[in-house]
């Protein structure tokens, strides 16, 4: 359990709030069961170091306000906007018999022993978090999934995690899935058969021969015999002004 000191604030003003986060603090509440709601304020420093965690929002903290422990759990942060720092934080009370809805992370081991993995498979994870109803007094901190032996076309359902006593999933009805372990998704095509390989390449060689044949074909030069017409007609005209004209 993470410990986290804290101290009783008796701001009033949005001036008074400013002037406590310049001092490298953070402004928060406690609040829930039947004592009232309480003031307090804790590190900045401290805090961002357990903001770090992923599981900082499902984690009980032991709060120590001026020598006093008390148990608390984290359930909202507001961030700066701009700098991405943590402004304000609100702490729910542990009371016995209480129960909270969390979100709880989910965590994969042993995967270096899953014959699937090792195949190429690929670990598909639906939900990296589950919501549970959970007893104040019996949060887990993660739910575990063991791949040890655990081959390809395999699913984790809910039911197949393990969950702590009186705790259960907000999700009623169905035994959804958590995670799946599929086929690799690139498959190798079959190379070509040599034959039709060479016969590629023959027909390719056969269509740039015609290609060539064709394109000498097309060129500019007329025919042999269409210049020779034209000379004939070329050398009757000169005749026909070389003759003197009849009077």
């Amino acid at each position: 359990m993470n410990t986290l000191d804290a101290n009783i604030r008796n701001t009033k003003t949005k001036g008074d709030l400013n002037i406590l986060r310049s001092q490298g603090n953070v402004p928060g509440v406690i609040y829930g069961g039947q004592d009232k709601n309480q003031n307090v304020y804790v590190s900045k420093k401290t805090l961002s170091n357990l903001l770090e965690r992923d599981n900082f929002l499902s984690n009980i903290i032991n709060l120590k306000i001026e020598g006093k422990d008390q148990n608390v759990l984290p359930r909202e942060v507001k961030f700066d906007i701009l700098s991405d720092e943590p402004t304000h934080v609100d702490f729910l009370r542990i009371v016995k018999g209480g129960k909270v809805v969390l979100q709880i992370p989910v965590k994969f081991i042993n995967s270096d022993k899953s014959p699937g993995l090792k195949r190429g498979g690929v670990l598909n994870i639906v939900r990296r978090k589950v919501e549970l109803k959970c007893p104040t007094e019996n949060i887990p901190n993660e739910l575990v999934v063991d791949l040890d032996g655990v081959d390809i076309g395999q699913s984790f359902k809910i039911s197949a995690i393990k969950l702590p006593e009186n705790v259960h999933p907000t999700i009623q009805g169905r035994d959804f899935v958590v995670a799946t372990l599929a086929a690799p998704t690139v498959i190798k095509e079959p190379e070509k058969p040599a034959e039709a390989a060479e016969g590629t390449e023959a027909t390719g060689e056969e269509g740039a021969a015609q290609a060539t044949e064709g394109a000498e074909g097309d060129g500019k030069a007329p025919p042999a015999d269409t210049k020779s017409e034209k000379k004939d007609d070329a050398k009757k005209g000169d005749d026909k002004k070389s003759q003197p004209e009849k009077k």
